[in-house]
């Protein structure tokens, strides 16, 4: 890979693999956006089928890319925790989290604590 931005003597290989993943996930998802223009542009329903249908595979592909890498850096896990499935506005998550005020989220299992029911004054 040309993308290494320090000498690949100097990295790990847990590092490396987690640029290979990250690398991945940029292909997948300009094959995601690819494939979805083409849907778009195009004047044949069959042709269009198929292509949404490889347009959804990258996703599907995507989708395992960024469940590695939340298995692999915890600061993943913890952001996809606090944005994915959350309800409101988007910008105020983090704010809603850090406060104490957010909404419950599917991916918290359930645990309206938002895991900061530890803390003490």
């Amino acid at each position: 890979m040309s993308d290494y931005h320090e000498s690949i003597d100097g990295l790990s290989s847990e590092t490396m693999n987690i640029s290979r993943a990250l690398h991945s996930l940029k292909e997948e998802i300009e094959a995601v956006n690819w494939y979805n223009q083409r849907v778009d542009a195009s004047d044949d329903p069959e042709l269009a089928a198929i292509m949404a249908h490889n347009r959804d595979e990258e996703i599907e592909h995507a989708c395992m890319a960024l469940e590695w890498l939340r298995r692999n850096m915890p600061a993943w896990d913890e952001n996809l925790r606090m944005f994915l499935f959350s309800t409101g506005d988007i910008t105020h998550v983090e704010e809603n989290m850090e406060g104490g005020e957010g909404s419950e989220s599917p991916g918290r299992g359930g645990n309206s604590d938002l895991g900061i029911g530890g803390k003490r004054s």
